[in-house]
């Protein structure tokens, strides 16, 4: 009886790995698809800043690209921070 318990419990073992297996892939599949998403969100906030400089201002940008101002505003803000972190990758390199 014993050899049939055991059997019962790696069998149940084996069944929570898998299925812990098949969470984490989902995760990092998630964990991939955010990581697009970030990268395609600065591409665009780096045009969006790139169309401010050519229409000459946040009105005319947000006109001409037909998008509210707020979110001309919200890309401008991430092109910023995207800038900064970037000299502060270079500025990091350069004390090293």
């Amino acid at each position: 009886m014993s050899v049939q318990n055991s059997d019962r419990a790696l069998s149940r073992k084996q069944r929570l790995q898998e299925k812990q297996r098949r969470q984490l892939a989902v995760v990092d599949t998630v964990d991939k698809a955010e990581a697009k998403v970030r990268k395609a969100e600065v591409e665009v906030a780096m045009a969006v800043a790139e169309a401010v400089q050519v229409f000459g201002g946040v009105q005319e940008a947000s006109e001409g690209l037909d998008m509210p101002i707020q979110t001309v505003q919200r890309f401008l803000g991430l092109a910023r921070d995207e800038a900064a972190a970037a000299a502060n990758v270079v500025e990091s390199a350069d004390v090293s």
